[in-house]
């Protein structure tokens, strides 16, 4: 399990973690069952607290992303599609969102953005 962190770019540090733990078990990079670094070794490897580690893997847990087995350690839960599938919806309303607050200050209309993304989408095919 690979975890870059950027000191300088605004996003919380626990964040960072959980989006990156995130993202791989979302593309299958960590797979179901697979153990995690316990939270003072991820801490320690990263050089950061031991609070912000659990921060990051409580927020994982909240989310079915990892289940904790007492005196054991941290595993990632089996794929939820469910989950998964809510998980992009939700990414997919920060875009869009991202979209028509573009769209807007750039003069566009709904009916220009959808002839844009129809193209896009075909050009996909």
């Amino acid at each position: 399990m690979e975890i870059l962190l950027d000191n300088y770019s605004g996003v919380p540090i626990y964040e960072q973690i959980f989006t990156q733990i995130k993202e791989q078990i979302l593309d299958g990079r960590l797979k179901a069952d697979d153990p995690l670094p316990s939270i003072r070794n991820l801490a320690k490897d990263l050089r950061i607290s031991v609070i912000t580690t659990k921060r990051a893997y409580e927020e994982l847990e909240q989310e079915g992303f990892l289940y904790k087995i007492a005196g054991k350690g941290c595993y990632v839960a089996k794929r939820n599609e469910a989950l998964v599938r809510e998980n992009y919806l939700r990414e997919i309303e920060k875009n869009m969102d991202q979209i028509q607050k573009l769209a807007s200050s750039a003069g566009l209309n709904k009916e220009e953005v959808l002839e844009m993304w129809n193209t896009m989408w075909e050009d996909e095919a």
